[in-house]
């Protein structure tokens, strides 16, 4: 058995974790096999020792303390820390900076692991950091569909508070598609049990899924799901994909057409129409989505989300193509910024340096996108 390497930490974590410590309890994703995600391709999946992520947590506790002490610069300058050390002291002081109110534990499934295992690490979080507010995670509707209610129960009344599901689509036809590995039966029974154990549910769309041959099927199916489930949070994500990433490997039948931002917005306000009976809180919290300004909590702000939506796809071409290219370019965030003078006149300008035109923005803006996503560039 391997001995304890040192604090370790995974790649990513929502938008909405950025306050928090992040804890890392696997490795990589247990089923990696999703063609539209990247992020753990050729990487092995391991379970962490509960052991080393309790010492992870003893140790991040250790620097904590020094810091509140006082002691955080000797620390600091005391030159004999490994690479790992830094790296946990590193985050304790980050975390400490930001209020140590809440723990994201990575990677891709936390809830993949022994109930039990994670129920140990849960309670010696709480024993270590009393006064964290909030432990959620990432997990698989397949995983939190295997454990037991009582289970579950007991994980929640450990400290487990939210849990971040990406659904991404539920239409059985798509998931399919996209090698999910899981079905719109499951997303429904995983999310109902996480409701009924207490733990707050954020469920993720990905718009544009379903391309522009299955968009209507993506929007209706997954508006039914959430309406079966009322997660606390419904988060809005916008599928970027390498053209040479075949997205529906799993058909023979149909290959991926790309969606332009107009279908995607017209999707995204046919899934918001399907919403009946739910009291979502429903963001577009990623800088990569187009239309931000959607928050808003359901049943109430729902015309107006609506209405958002439509304000741009009813705008003039030319309104479009603006705010298009400078959302992408990072000029603008919200389609108000299109009302400031100078802003505005530099998005222009780049429209026409570029050749950017109402008939090729789609294509253009799409190259662009293609161009970032080679160079490792944020787009």
């Amino acid at each position: 058995m391997q001995s304890y390497q040192g604090f370790e930490q995974g790649p990513i974590r929502p938008p909405s974790e950025a306050s928090s410590l992040l804890l890392r309890v696997t490795r990589n994703c247990p089923w990696n096999r999703c063609t539209f995600c990247s992020v753990y391709k050729k990487q092995k999946f391991s379970l962490r020792p509960v052991a080393d992520v309790i010492a992870d947590i003893d140790t991040v506790h250790r620097f904590t303390t020094k810091l509140q002490e006082g002691f955080g610069s000797r620390v600091e300058s005391a030159g004999n820390l490994s690479p790992a050390e830094w790296s946990a002291f590193a985050a304790a002081r980050n975390w400490l900076a930001d209020g140590m109110r809440s723990i994201f534990l990575q990677d891709a499934d936390s809830l993949v692991i022994r109930p039990e295992n994670l129920i140990a690490i849960l309670r010696h979080i709480k024993m270590r950091f009393p006064q964290v507010e909030r432990i959620t995670s990432y997990a698989r509707s397949e995983s939190v569909a295997r454990i037991s209610d009582s289970q579950l129960a007991e994980i929640a009344a450990s400290g487990l508070n939210r849990i971040h599901i990406g659904m991404e689509t539920a239409s059985d036809r798509i998931l399919q598609m996209i090698s999910k590995g899981v079905s719109k039966e499951i997303h429904i029974t995983a999310g109902l049990k996480a409701k009924t154990a207490g733990i707050e549910l954020s469920e993720y769309v990905l718009t544009g899924i379903g391309g522009r041959e299955f968009s209507r099927d993506h929007a209706i199916e997954t508006a039914d799901a959430l309406n079966c489930i009322n997660p606390d949070f419904i988060r809005f994500r916008t599928l970027h994909l390498m053209d040479s990433v075949n997205l529906f490997a799993g058909s023979e039948l149909s290959s991926y057409q790309w969606t332009s931002d107009v279908v995607q917005a017209e999707e995204i306000q046919l899934l918001l129409k399907g919403l009946d009976g739910i009291t979502s809180r429903v963001r577009s919290d990623h800088s990569y989505n187009l239309l931000q300004e959607i928050d808003g909590n359901l049943p109430d702000d729902k015309p107006r989300l609506i209405a958002i939506l439509q304000h741009f796809i009813d705008r003039p071409q030319r309104e479009r193509t603006i705010f298009q290219v400078g959302k992408r370019t990072g000029h603008f965030v919200l389609m108000c910024d299109m009302e400031i003078p100078l802003r505005r006149e530099q998005v222009e300008e780049i429209c026409r340096q570029s050749g950017i035109t109402d008939e090729t923005v789609d294509e253009q803006l799409h190259d662009l996108i293609q161009e970032r996503m080679r160079s490792g560039m944020p787009y």
